[in-house]
């Protein structure tokens, strides 16, 4: 499927964890968003791929977004694909960093608007132990308070959407097996709680905005990362067209 050209600019934000692009001697290694955004920037969008802070708050993350967005896009409304965490980041960054009339859209891929289960498990189970550590390193661990039930009840309580700004997400389903041992056990936390998800994120917790997209697969397979267990079964799926469906959305859409 060909991909649209829109008239503004395209920015991807990373998840939990994430980055934008691996490099070396100036050869990109790895991005976040493989094959995806060299796919737009071919069909003449311009995109940019966030790097904002792969631990910190949601408010952390924010900042970095906008201090990104400031920098290469100070004076363009920009579309914004927020991958999980990402997508809370977003919604922060155009609700409570006043940038509503900068951001035309936000789609988000596997976002937990309503939290994850599985990080109300870790937080619980996790944290006693691993906090004193982290805090003795001097790493920042926030984000993963910030993506419990409680703390996105509260944030949805404090982040109202703007009446100026399109909102769609896209959630994932995923049923792992055998072949899948990293997704067993968060799958079964969340299954047990939320109902159906991707591995990371229910299909409750992703719907967001005025229609929701269901794809099949993984958490990561949302953002086009192959599962080497799947591509040896001949059922991985490049999500080129995936993304050139939501994009000729918001063309159809008049961006």
């Amino acid at each position: 499927m060909n991909i649209p050209r829109l008239r503004s600019p395209i920015v991807l934000v990373h998840g939990l964890l994430g980055f934008d692009r691996v490099r070396f001697c100036g050869w990109t290694l790895a991005s976040y968003f493989p094959g995806i955004d060299t796919a737009l920037t071919e069909a003449g969008n311009r995109v940019l791929v966030a790097q904002v802070s792969p631990a910190g708050s949601v408010k952390q993350r924010a900042n970095d977004l906008k201090a990104l967005l400031d920098r290469e896009a100070p004076s363009e409304p920009v579309h914004l694909i927020g991958h999980s965490m990402g997508g809370l980041d977003s919604r922060y960054l155009i609700s409570r960093l006043g940038m509503e009339d900068r951001v035309l859209s936000l789609t988000t891929l596997g976002t937990p608007h309503r939290g994850s289960a599985f990080a109300d498990w870790g937080v619980r189970h996790l944290a006693h132990f691993l906090r004193p550590l982290l805090d003795f390193l001097g790493i920042t661990y926030d984000a993963f308070f910030d993506l419990t039930t409680k703390s996105c009840k509260a944030f949805n309580e404090q982040t109202p959407d703007s009446p100026k700004v399109r909102y769609f997400s896209v959630a994932g389903r995923f049923q792992p097996d055998w072949l899948y041992p990293e997704w067993q056990l968060p799958h079964r936390i969340i299954s047990a709680r939320e109902g159906p998800n991707d591995g990371l994120v229910s299909e409750a917790s992703a719907k967001y905005g005025e229609d929701c997209t269901y794809w099949d697969g993984d958490h990561v397979s949302l953002i086009n990362w192959p599962a080497p267990a799947a591509k040896a079964r001949g059922i991985w799926r490049d999500r080129v067209d995936d993304y050139a469906v939501l994009v000729r959305r918001l063309k159809d859409e008049g961006f």
